[in-house]
């Protein structure tokens, strides 16, 4: 199977592409070459072989969720611009 240049003229219409002679034969070639690896893919013998989710297996790359200690509130707190009761003050952002 390949695709004319005609019908690369049409979808570049339908896709409201407006290319030149040169591009539309550049993308003939392209398609056309896009096709024939189709048409080898279609030719494998797949026959018994389980469909597969993905390409690749898949892992969790997560690490597991550990409790550890947290910073202490005073060493938190060492480096803010302004501090109360043991919070930060940051600048209002939103108006009334």
């Amino acid at each position: 199977m390949s695709i004319s240049l005609d019908e690369v003229r049409h979808v570049a219409q339908l896709a409201r592409l407006e290319l030149s002679e040169p591009e539309l034969m550049s993308f003939q070639t392209q398609l056309n070459a896009l096709l024939g690896h189709f048409e080898d893919i279609q030719s494998l013998d797949v026959e018994g072989l389980a469909p597969k989710p993905h390409a690749v297996a898949m892992r969790n790359v997560f690490s597991s969720d550990q409790v550890r200690p947290c910073l202490p509130r005073d060493a938190a707190l060492a480096n803010a611009a302004e501090t109360k009761a043991g919070l930060f003050i940051v600048p209002t952002i939103i108006e009334e």
